[in-house]
């Protein structure tokens, strides 16, 4: 009886050990950290940051690019319509007249530098007149006047091979009433470009 009894306390003291121990290493135990991704995070966030950086800084040296290439064609454009009218601009006389008015002058001074500028545009002169006076003596008068124009741009450099010059006396008014201010109009020079239609604007 002893014995066993003697068998349970020792029994009863290597449970009360175990536990102790066990006891101890949970109460000594130190928690494992979580990993900390803030690090791995923020360097993300960086990187997608400077991508997008590059991709709006190549937006905008696009945008800029096709800014700058219609701001060019629209220029283009301007200066091609402005010495296309600039060509195409009639001269007027007074009547039964073939010497160039002081207007008349501006307007073929103004053609000199885009023929300067367009080597290869050639022109027509058409001279014109009002309905009064005979076909014969229209003929004539309207020679002089394209004529005159012609002298005008060659006095100024431009090679008379490149200017021919046409009479159409009264035949083709461009008003039919009959009083001062349509003859006026009639009583002209046209300039039909026959040659190098597309401009590249005249020289600074």
């Amino acid at each position: 009886m002893y014995r066993v009894r003697s068998l349970y306390a020792a029994a009863a003291v290597a449970l009360l050990g175990a536990a102790a121990c066990h006891r101890s290493q949970v109460m000594s135990a130190t928690p494992v950290p979580a990993p900390d991704n803030s690090a791995a995070e923020r360097a993300r966030q960086d990187s997608l940051a400077r991508e997008q950086a590059r991709r709006d800084s190549i937006a905008r040296a696009d945008a800029a690019r096709r800014a700058a290439e219609a701001d060019a064609a629209r220029r283009a454009a301007d200066a091609e319509a402005a010495a296309r009218a600039a060509m195409t601009a009639p001269v007027y006389f007074d009547f039964d007249r073939s010497d160039l008015t002081s207007d008349a002058t501006a307007r073929l001074e103004a053609k000199v530098p885009v023929m300067e500028a367009n080597r290869d545009v050639r022109i027509r002169v058409e001279g014109h007149t009002d309905e009064r006076g005979t076909d014969e003596y229209n003929l004539a008068l309207a020679q002089r006047r394209a004529a005159a124009a012609k002298k005008f741009l060659a006095a100024r450099g431009i090679d008379d091979a490149r200017i021919e010059t046409v009479s159409y006396g009264e035949e083709r008014p461009v008003c039919g009433e009959h009083e001062e201010s349509c003859w006026a109009k009639n009583r002209r020079d046209e300039f039909v470009i026959t040659a190098g239609a597309r401009f590249a604007g005249t020289r600074p």
